[in-house]
């Protein structure tokens, strides 16, 4: 049974079946009036994911997706004879599934194709954000230490908003001594400071400030500032640049192509009955806990 099972698995990947006639006799399979050629069948293999193509390897293999088709092609004419193509939820999913690979062959043509990041653009960006490539190895740090969570929003609201850190700290924070100095604390290596604030600090970037971090002598608020360390080689992040370098420059055309065919096309939202549709109610995340803001960049002081 689990064998059957891993087979209609693997049958599930196959995407289409081209079918040819081909010369009487030239052919690998036939079901009926519908026959498949080497090509045909050469053409299914290669668009099956990696994994099933390891199940498939070898001659007997072969044989075993040959047979896979066979029940594929059976069960299509069987659905067929019965009628299924008319059922109306199958017309639906035909439709959607003609739409969105219509709009992918749409966004092929006028974005992905328009939109290549080259190495020497990935360079470019690299020798101009080296900050953002330096290994965070020592920090220089500041923090506001709030007594409670009411105390704690009020502060990173009025820092978020891009009141300044320093002034914040001296007038909220509840550590007397790095008040005084505007919050700063000094500057620390890894392994110097305990680990829930590592882990909290050595992944900002210069200047960002973090959510509040609960720790057992309060709530804490932090800021880093002149971030040390070694800066990776263009080479260990190039791959990664241009990722990011093609996924930045696919959003701006693709924000561009839309804003253009709203010029075409009339848009009209019923705002009345809009409101009429229930809400998808949002998914908590493990632990029951709401997913942490990313922090927020600050200008340096």
């Amino acid at each position: 049974m689990r064998k059957i099972l891993l087979l209609f698995a693997a049958l599930i990947f196959i995407v289409s079946c081209s079918k040819g006639a081909g010369p009487k006799g030239n052919y690998v399979l036939k079901v009926d009036g519908t026959t498949l050629s080497k090509e045909d069948v050469q053409s299914e293999m290669n668009s099956l994911p990696d994994m099933a193509k390891q199940f498939f390897a070898g001659p007997e293999g072969t044989s075993r997706f040959v047979d896979e088709l066979s029940k594929k092609e059976m069960l299509y004419l069987e659905a067929k004879k019965r009628g299924l193509e008319n059922n109306k939820d199958f017309q639906k999913r035909v439709e959607d599934f003609k739409k969105i690979n219509l709009i992918n062959q749409l966004l092929e043509k006028e974005i992905e194709a328009t939109t290549k990041v080259t190495e020497k653009d990935a360079q470019e960006y690299y020798d101009s954000h080296k900050a953002e490539f330096t290994m965070r190895n020592e920090v220089r740090l500041g923090q506001i230490l709030l007594k409670n969570e009411d105390d704690a929003k009020k502060a990173y609201e009025r820092v978020r908003k891009g009141e300044d850190f320093a002034k914040v700290a001296t007038a909220m924070s509840i550590d007397k001594k790095s008040a005084k100095a505007g919050g700063f604390m000094g500057s620390f290596k890894k392994g110097e400071l305990a680990p829930e604030i590592e882990e909290a600090i050595f992944r900002l970037k210069d200047g960002e400030v973090s959510t509040p971090v609960k720790l057992k002598d309060g709530i804490h608020i932090f800021r880093v500032v002149d971030i040390k360390g070694p800066v990776v080689k263009f080479e260990d992040v190039k791959d990664m640049v241009m990722h990011r370098l093609t996924g930045e420059k696919q959003k701006g055309a693709f924000d561009k192509f839309i804003e253009n065919l709203k010029k075409t096309y009339k848009v009209d939202i019923n705002k009345a009955e809009l409101a009429k549709v229930p809400a998808m109610q949002p998914q908590v995340q493990g632990g029951g806990q709401m997913p942490i803001p990313s922090p927020h960049p600050l200008p340096k002081h």
